[in-house]
């Protein structure tokens, strides 16, 4: 019968113990410290986050601008402008290009070769797409066909068929026609003053079907002594 006092003892040791384990409080983990101020700037640089790191930076500059850091900092978010209008570029977005290149010059005024590379590049890539969209609006010229009007003069002078509707109606088809082809000026000449309302509205309303967003603007002449008739003179490239 000897055990048992032993037996006892032992579960009075562990009672003991398992009270201890359970009395000791339990530290909580360790809290990550939040990022400072510059090292949230940092990280929106290499992140490319730059309008908000420029905030960021022009927030420190305002609290202490003696701090050497800034310096440092300053010029590489200049450095990440100018990366992106490089980059930009290279993917034919000439706008963002010129945007992220003024940023790079705001930012480093004192260093200005450091963006004179981009900005030929920038204009180089401008003057490319002017001179495309220039050969591409002479292609479309050549393709264009007159209806009534002669392009090579400087302006065409057609005498409305007022006593036959039918072919006035063709007349102002193919006037309408022209105007939006040739971006023609318009002039509307007529004997009477009550003449024009009537003639005005049925050309608008051709131009309109033709091309909704057209800035159609007519000019009114009153020649008593001539026939109504209307006058176009196509814009110039």
């Amino acid at each position: 019968m000897k055990p048992f006092p032993s037996r006892y003892l032992l579960l009075a040791a562990f009672s003991i113990v398992l009270t201890a384990c359970q009395s000791k409080p339990v530290e909580p983990p360790a809290a990550v410290a939040a990022p400072d101020a510059y090292q949230q700037l940092e990280q929106n640089i290499a992140s490319s986050e730059l309008a908000t790191a420029e905030d960021q930076l022009a927030a420190l500059q305002a609290k202490d601008a003696d701090d050497p850091r800034l310096e440092q900092l300053q010029r590489e978010l200049a450095e990440a402008y100018l990366s992106r209008s490089q980059i930009v570029l290279q993917k034919g977005d000439v706008n963002a290009a010129a945007t992220a290149l003024s940023r790079a010059r705001a930012l480093m005024p004192k260093a200005p070769a450091l963006t004179s590379g981009v900005n030929g590049a920038i204009a180089h890539a401008r003057k490319a797409e002017l001179d495309k969209a220039e050969a591409e609006l002479r292609a479309a010229e050549a393709k264009r066909t007159a209806k009534i009007i002669d392009p090579t003069v400087e302006s065409t002078t057609i005498k409305l068929k007022i006593d036959d509707s039918k072919q006035m109606r063709r007349q102002l088809n193919d006037i309408a026609a022209d105007i939006t082809a040739f971006n023609c000026e318009v002039t509307v000449q007529v004997p009477r003053t009550d003449d024009y309302p009537w003639l005005a509205t049925l050309l608008i309303k051709r131009v309109s079907k033709i091309n909704p967003d057209f800035e159609l603007q007519i000019q009114r002449e009153i020649e008593k002594t001539e026939p109504a008739q209307i006058i176009l003179k196509p814009a110039k490239l």
